[in-house]
């Protein structure tokens, strides 16, 4: 672990671990092992069995689910300190889902064994972990909400902003976000023309620029208008 020397200070710029009580801190990160991962490298497929929590540290997870016709369907991008895995915690079924590397990726790993033991000894840290996976399901709920309600350019501009926010799981919020059109547009299942139109106009507004890779919000206040639904 000298090599990540400052993995607290990184772990604690996320809202969820900067929130723990000092002791279950210190804790998770005695049990943690560090994992790397090529890109591509899956990490975990839908109906493999619980392994445990993890937090990435660099790089990124794209989870989602891959259908039989190969087609993907990509969920969200799992980005640095946030923390997944939590739901096979808590039922011990299998995963819901597949995560596979997007690029090279290092990754902490709270073991499920140990991770269950200290919960067993410490009942009142579920509490913790239930707060973990409610903000995912809130997050969820609001998502399926705007599927049904929200025309493509307002649920994009709100998806950069919760990007940025890191799904209200950072402490701050990011400029810059490290991703590319097309994963954007199978977040939101848009086609990629429908992402790339929405984000030129996003850009000859000034809220955003577009480089290779990455989109950068120049704006917050423009994309805030804009995932609003009201005209600069």
């Amino acid at each position: 672990m000298n090599e990540f020397k400052h993995l607290p200070d990184l772990l604690l710029t996320g809202h969820w671990f900067s929130q723990l009580p000092v002791g279950l801190r210190d804790a998770l990160l005695a049990m943690a092992q560090l994992r790397r991962l090529a890109p591509g490298q899956r990490l975990f497929r839908r109906g493999d069995p619980p392994c445990g929590l993890y937090a990435v540290l660099e790089g990124a997870m794209r989870v989602g689910s891959i259908g039989e016709s190969g087609k993907e369907a990509l969920l969200v991008l799992v980005e640095p300190p946030h923390w997944f895995g939590e739901i096979s915690l808590f039922d011990g079924q299998p995963r819901t889902h597949d995560a596979f590397a997007e690029g090279q990726v290092t990754l902490l790993h709270l073991p499920q064994v140990p991770l269950l033991a200290l919960l067993e000894r410490e009942p009142r840290y579920w509490r913790e972990i239930a707060l973990l996976m409610s903000q995912k399901l809130r997050l969820a709920f609001i998502a399926l909400e705007e599927m049904s309600l929200l025309p493509a350019p307002q649920r994009l501009a709100r998806r950069l902003l919760m990007i940025a926010e890191g799904y209200g799981a950072l402490s701050g919020q990011r400029r810059v976000l490290h991703l590319a059109q097309e994963p954007l547009a199978m977040m939101l299942a848009i086609s990629r023309q429908t992402t790339n139109q929405i984000l030129k106009e996003l850009e000859a507004q000034g809220a955003v620029r577009l480089t290779y890779g990455e989109i950068e919000i120049l704006d917050p206040d423009l994309l805030k208008r804009a995932a609003q639904g009201k005209t600069p």
